[in-house]
């Protein structure tokens, strides 16, 4: 089993996720999020790593704020496109490009980050609660991990809801067909539990398309999107709709070093 790779279908990559409403939405309720993050860490150009950060719109608006960002992301079409995002923001002197897995990315850094971005990588990765610990080791002490993952119940929830009652009494099986559906969803607990495990500390948990994705009428997600948004985000950080996100957001805290004696 080996992790996933995007450089043959980057393109297609770039149009069906960030070319659409669900773009739109999960870009904003994750800024909205890392904007309070950013408030809890140190008031100081941060060091950043945005593993797995494909075409780098997380990284590029980080940079734009003064901080420095190291991109990384196993398919060198992703790293063109974030260069080339870069160069167009005016912020590749705040930023570093690695080629290379999420998993391997200790090697390039110089110290270890202050905020760690995992968006939507680890349901796609053969060994997700190695890859996540060793990014945790990267982590400075009382550093953040902003970390998004595939929910494998809002899976569930949006086939009962379309009706594909075979595909669910089947466990959900990953088709053999190469495409932007991930290869791993994942059980919010098993990630929490993985958390605690590694000694950091949840300080938030945020629903990704809590509604969006329900909606019966889909010509609603363009026509009515700014009504959207304004209910996801009001309730996008409670439960039960936490739990029924398409992806959960996490952030995460490193103990202190005195914290941890």
């Amino acid at each position: 089993m080996q992790d996933r790779n995007f450089n043959d279908i980057a393109e297609k990559f770039a149009h069906n996720i960030y070319g659409t409403t669900k773009g739109r939405l999960r870009l904003a309720v994750l800024w909205q999020d890392l904007s309070d993050l950013l408030t809890r860490l140190p008031a100081r150009p941060l060091r950043i790593l945005d593993a797995g950060g494909g075409e780098g719109q997380m990284a590029c608006r980080l940079a734009a704020l003064g901080h420095q960002v190291l991109l990384c992301d196993v398919s060198g079409e992703m790293i063109q496109r974030a260069k080339n995002a870069a160069a167009e923001q005016g912020v590749t002197h705040n930023m570093r490009f690695v080629q290379c897995a999420a998993q391997d990315i200790a090697q390039y850094m110089d110290s270890p980050a202050d905020l760690i971005l995992f968006h939507a990588v680890l349901e796609w990765v053969a060994q997700p609660q190695q890859v996540l610990k060793t990014l945790c080791d990267s982590l400075s002490p009382g550093g953040a991990l902003s970390l998004m993952f595939y929910n494998h119940h809002g899976l569930l929830m949006r086939n009962m809801v379309v009706g594909n009652f075979d595909y669910v009494q089947a466990g959900m099986p990953k088709g053999k067909r190469r495409s932007l559906s991930p290869d791993h969803p994942l059980n919010p607990q098993d990630v929490y539990g993985w958390l605690d495990e590694m000694g950091l500390t949840i300080s938030g948990k945020t629903g990704v398309r809590v509604f969006h994705d329900y909606l019966k009428n889909k010509q609603q997600q363009v026509e009515k999107f700014d009504d959207i948004l304004e209910i996801e985000q009001r309730y996008c950080r409670q439960e039960p709709f936490v739990s029924l996100g398409r992806y959960i957001h996490v952030m995460a805290h490193k103990p202190h070093l005195k914290d941890a004696l």
